[in-house]
């Protein structure tokens, strides 16, 4: 019923035990970098975090003031709702072992709340391969809900959607690549469109930047794999100006292809594994992009950079804190991770 191959199934358990570092680790960017000089005097700017859901979490989880006052200052956040949103889950032994995702109304709005995001500045990508876990019923709950919520969303019907922020015009492509059911039931639901080739060309036509909200690669490995990086290429070469992608669980580096900045995984913003993951699955990342509203560069990347965080448990729910306020051991296991991941050759890619 699900798409995945055989490698990848036999290799789920041991890559989410022990998350990966092997791969290709040249080419990619710094976690952090100016790309405008000077910086335009007027900005619009983006947050793009991680995978949500309540798998880990039987409450809302706490959150760093810094964290929440970080995503308040972005113009518009835009995430992955890994988790349907249903009062009564349907796969009733599949949710509690986890393998089926869901969240309730109140858990999303609670949450997002502790996390300094305001509903009318959130887009949540549905293109995932768990968004059907609870049915074709709890797919349409979880639609209505959203909309209940006042958030918007992505990665349905149409390939791209169009946002106002600020004066701009953004466009958001969100697809998913891997589902875990038959693809009779995505087909008409969710976007699996990832070639930017077949997309309508007059949904794209007059935005400032072109977004990609992708659900790829492999799970648990840190670097993205040959094809992946292939269709970032391809993305870049049809109008994609910015990408930032879901569904390793594990933050992934960044890479610059021309003027197109690539952010391959920014792991779970909250919780989607066992509530005892492995800790290089709990690091984090938020993805925040400046982008110019200066006439002349308008809609073009001033600056970027890439936020880590750490997941921590307490008791029933987890705690957001950034990296630089971890202390102990932890800390240098989480500081030598992200150096592996993003002190690697810097060289175009």
């Amino acid at each position: 019923m699900s798409n995945y191959p055989l490698s990848y199934k036999l290799s789920w358990l041991p890559r989410f035990l022990r998350p990966s570092l092997d791969g290709n680790a040249r080419g990619f960017a710094p976690a952090a970098a100016a790309l405008l000089e000077p910086l335009p005097a007027r900005t619009v700017r983006l947050a793009f975090v991680g995978d949500i859901s309540a798998v880990a979490n039987r409450r809302a989880p706490d959150c760093d003031p810094a964290i929440a006052a970080l995503l308040a200052s972005a113009d518009l956040v835009v995430g992955n709702c890994e988790s349907p949103v249903v009062e009564r889950p349907s796969a009733v032994l599949g949710t509690r072992l986890g393998t089926h995702h869901a969240m309730s109304e109140r858990f999303l709005a609670e949450a997002l709340a502790a996390a300094g995001i305001s509903r009318e500045k959130l887009v949540l990508s549905l293109a995932n391969n768990h968004v059907l876990d609870q049915g074709i019923a709890g797919f349409d709950e979880t639609v209505a809900a959203l909309e209940q919520l006042g958030i918007r969303t992505i990665g349905t019907a149409a390939p791209v959607e169009r946002f106002a922020v600020g004066s701009l015009t953004i466009g958001l492509a969100a697809f998913t690549l891997w589902r875990n059911t038959d693809e009779a039931q995505f087909a008409g639901r969710v976007s699996m469109q990832a070639d930017p080739r077949q997309w309508p060309h007059a949904a794209a036509s007059g935005v400032d930047l072109l977004c990609a909200v992708p659900h790829w690669d492999w799970e648990f490995r840190h670097f993205p794999r040959a094809k992946t990086r292939a269709m970032a290429r391809l993305l870049a070469e049809h109008g994609v100006g910015l990408i930032a992608g879901h569904h390793a669980h594990v933050v992934q580096p960044i890479e610059r292809i021309g003027k197109t900045l690539v952010a391959y995984g920014l792991g779970d913003f909250i919780g989607t594994a066992l509530a005892r993951q492995p800790w290089p699955g709990r690091i984090g990342a938020i993805l925040v992009v400046d982008i110019s509203d200066d006439p002349g560069t308008r809609g073009a990347i001033a600056a970027y950079r890439l936020h880590a965080f750490m997941r921590l448990r307490a008791g029933d729910h987890e705690r957001l804190v950034p990296v630089e306020a971890l202390r102990g051991r932890i800390l240098g296991k989480v500081e030598d991770r992200l150096k592996a991941i993003f002190e690697c050759s810097t060289s175009d890619g």
